[in-house]
């Protein structure tokens, strides 16, 4: 037992194993229980975030839930990679296809539906992406479910997304769900993205994410996080941003240059520009009222010079928002 395999009770009985000695070696801290009856080496577990942890989770739990339970919720999430707050990752959702008989466990939750649509994610029964979106936009925050939502939607068609949503009436949960689908767009990159829009449009803002700007000639000047009110260039810089970009031979502080270059480029044309971190999300007010005061500043100038196009991430983009009511 050196390896770092998962190993069931049941199959070390049969491998000779007795009950004391698999006691013996949790209590000695060699081993962890996973779930009841799943041990696995500490050696393995050390260093695992709480989200890889779970999804080993899912594997030792499979002959469990096997038949008519799939794997669902921020479990199916996780197969899925999607984006999801750091903690909660303690229980396994899975989903029955019948209408009551729901319950929860120190490690498992059991959702009960109607009807679950399944596909095969890593050889694992889960509910389909479309139907994984609607179930987090009805049990997980607004701010989780449009993050998980926007990355989902870079994979799967919104109409999928909807007709999951149409499926969910009466469900618990499904007007939260509703307000939340509304809200999610494939556009943006990354959570803090999507973070920062929810920011924006419940100020009132009306953020046009991904615009493409080309000078006065037609040439392409620069793609920008987000146009505002078409007057005002707003760019959120993660840390990514000035690594993942690098080019051969690259220190992260020419990737600032070149940023700084487009940047003025951008201002030649006559758009202000501004620009806000993960710090200033921590702090939506002042990140609100600095936009604010630069959209006044550039409602004062010349309309900018040049043009815009609007872009897609990938072909799944939902239609911006019309009724701002939706966000507060």
């Amino acid at each position: 037992m050196k390896d770092d395999r998962i190993v069931r009770r049941s199959e070390a009985l049969e491998d000779g194993i007795a009950d004391h000695e698999l006691r013996a070696l949790y209590t000695r801290g060699d081993w962890e229980r996973l779930v009841n009856g799943v041990y696995v080496p500490s050696s393995r577990l050390a260093g695992m975030s709480e989200r890889e942890r779970h999804r080993l989770m899912i594997d030792a739990m499979l002959p469990i839930i096997s038949g008519d339970y799939v794997v669902s919720h921020r479990s199916a999430a996780v197969l899925y990679e999607l984006p999801l707050p750091r903690n909660g990752f303690d229980k396994v959702h899975v989903t029955r296809s019948r209408r009551g008989g729901g319950r929860k466990n120190s490690a498992v939750v059991v959702h009960c539906a109607p009807s679950a649509p399944i596909t095969m994610v890593d050889g694992i029964a889960a509910t389909t992406l479309s139907r994984t979106v609607v179930d987090l936009a009805r049990t997980e925050t607004l701010l989780a479910a449009v993050i998980a939502g926007d990355a989902a939607l870079r994979e799967c068609d919104p109409s999928e997304v909807d007709a999951e949503l149409a499926q969910a009436r009466g469900w618990k949960g499904v007007a939260q769900a509703r307000r939340a689908v509304r809200l999610m767009d494939g556009r943006s990159a990354n959570p803090g993205e999507s973070q920062s829009r929810i920011v924006l449009r419940q100020a009132g803002f009306e953020p046009e994410p991904q615009v493409e700007i080309y000078d006065d000639e037609g040439h392409f000047v620069a793609r920008i996080d987000w146009l505002i009110n078409g007057i005002l260039v707003a760019e959120f810089d993660g840390k990514a941003k000035y690594t993942e970009y690098l080019r051969p031979d690259e220190s992260p502080g020419d990737v600032v240059f070149r940023e700084k270059l487009r940047e003025d480029s951008l201002r030649e044309l006559g758009y202000p520009v501004v620009r806000w971190t993960w710090a200033d999300l921590a702090r939506p007010d002042e990140l609100v009222a600095r936009v604010s005061r630069a959209l006044a500043k550039a409602a004062a100038l010349p309309p900018p010079r040049g043009s815009v196009r609007s872009t897609s991430v990938g072909p799944q983009t939902r239609s911006p928002l019309s009724d701002a009511r939706d966000l507060v």
